[in-house]
């Protein structure tokens, strides 16, 4: 079986040993507080070092795996073989007056969205109080259903999203538009294709300061009175995802699964598409829940549930 030290061998010369911790824990790096050890942990703090550090696993066959907020994700009890790629690509540089660059590691909230409202710049605003990264929310094409009257929508990522510098699976560098990422509901080509992003561009608007606020307050409570406190239950948002005019949580809830706990997991009691970690939950215990789920829907109301969030590592 191959280990930790195996794949620091392999990585010798392209990677700085120096930068590459052993064993490190993943739990504190997903907004779920779940998740073993990390065999390799890399921090790229610039574009040419998250471009150089996966040229590296893919040139020394280390399996590797990208990793931006944690949000979206669910890492096993186990942890994860081979490299992880910690990306924390900050920079953030306005263009022109309504067009800013941000690096694929910037948190879009609070970190992008306080620096565009401050400019009376409107579009990334809607996606107030969601945890992600920029190069996150281009890999799932980042949502939210704006909950304000004559304007209840989705809205999506894609609709600021400007153009994009990556890394292709080929190992190019190169700018990218928006038609390029195929964007659609949690789908983007990033799912398909293993291309990173190393920073991406947003068109955005000049909009009153007053309005920015008060969508921002809008948005900010309609998620208050339904989505957990991170800090008192992480988690992931959405398990599974939406069925038009339905709604997975709906469902959940039809079956009597809310409130439901396994371990120190549960269905949340406001929200039956999420599962909360109610405080050193496992992995194993999440995945129950999301089966349960996931089944007891199935047989009782015949729609099939899809999974939202994305499994990772060893269960």
């Amino acid at each position: 079986m191959t280990s930790s030290l195996d794949f620091l061998k392999a990585l010798r010369g392209t990677l700085s040993e120096e930068r590459l911790e052993l064993g490190v824990p993943l739990a504190p790096m997903t907004t779920f507080r779940i998740g073993g050890p990390a065999d390799l942990l890399y921090r790229a703090r610039t574009p040419s070092e998250l471009a150089g550090a996966v040229l590296a696993a893919k040139e020394a066959g280390v399996p590797y795996f990208l990793l931006g907020r944690g949000a979206n994700i669910l890492f096993g009890d186990k942890g994860f073989r081979g490299l992880v790629i910690r990306s924390e690509v900050g920079g953030i540089e306005f263009l022109d007056d309504a067009t800013v660059k941000a690096g694929a590691g910037v948190q879009t909230f609070p970190d992008l969205i306080d620096a565009t409202v401050t400019r009376n710049l409107g579009g990334l605003h809607h996606f107030v109080g969601i945890p992600s990264t920029v190069g996150g929310a281009l890999w799932q094409n980042l949502h939210f259903l704006s909950p304000a009257p004559n304007r209840e929508r989705t809205l999506f990522i894609e609709e600021v999203l400007d153009s994009a510098e990556i890394l292709t699976d080929e190992g190019e560098l190169k700018t990218v538009n928006v038609d390029y990422f195929e964007f659609g509901y949690d789908e983007s080509i990033l799912q398909t294709k293993s291309d990173i992003v190393l920073s991406a561009t947003f068109r955005l608007e000049v909009t009153p300061l007053d309005d920015l606020r008060r969508v921002i307050r809008e948005n900010l409570e309609w998620r208050d009175a339904r989505h957990p406190d991170l800090w008192l239950y992480p988690c992931v948002g959405s398990i599974f995802r939406k069925i038009d005019g339905i709604g997975a949580g709906r469902l959940i809830d039809e079956c009597g699964l809310k409130g439901l706990t396994h371990g120190a997991a549960g269905i949340f009691h406001k929200h039956a598409n999420i599962i909360v970690n109610l405080g050193g939950a496992t992995a194993n215990e999440v995945c129950y829940l999301i089966n349960l789920a996931r089944d007891t829907v199935a047989r009782e109301t015949g729609y099939e549930l899809v999974q939202e969030i994305t499994l990772v590592g060893d269960f």
